[in-house]
């Protein structure tokens, strides 16, 4: 089970500029390394993340194997509305994680 940690600020002045931090354990195995007795360890990575808010896609990216694990995202949006963040990640198996945040802009 991945654990996921967000970075939001939860007010903000109208037009401000907020840094946004998204975070999930994941061991992103590459599928390249060898355990102990020689076995290749199987890929397990997450490919995809997106963020939204209030329904519109503000951020996305899509990962490789080459992406170390526990990925953290740092990305910026300016602050107009108040409303609702929605963080998304999807693995290579199509097992989600979501997790949100609320923006009270003042």
């Amino acid at each position: 089970m991945a654990s996921i940690r967000l970075a939001v600020p939860k007010t903000a002045q109208s037009g401000d500029i907020i840094e946004i931090k998204a975070l999930i354990q994941h061991e992103m195995e590459s599928g390249f390394r060898r355990g102990s007795r020689g076995e290749v360890i199987p890929r397990d990575i997450i490919v995809r993340f997106e963020c939204s808010f209030e329904g519109v896609q503000i951020f996305a990216a899509d990962f490789h194997p080459a992406i170390a694990a526990n990925p953290l995202l740092t990305f910026h949006m300016r602050a107009e509305k108040s409303g609702r963040l929605l963080f998304e990640w999807t693995d290579q198996n199509g097992e989600t994680w979501r997790d949100s945040a609320d923006l009270e802009v003042i």
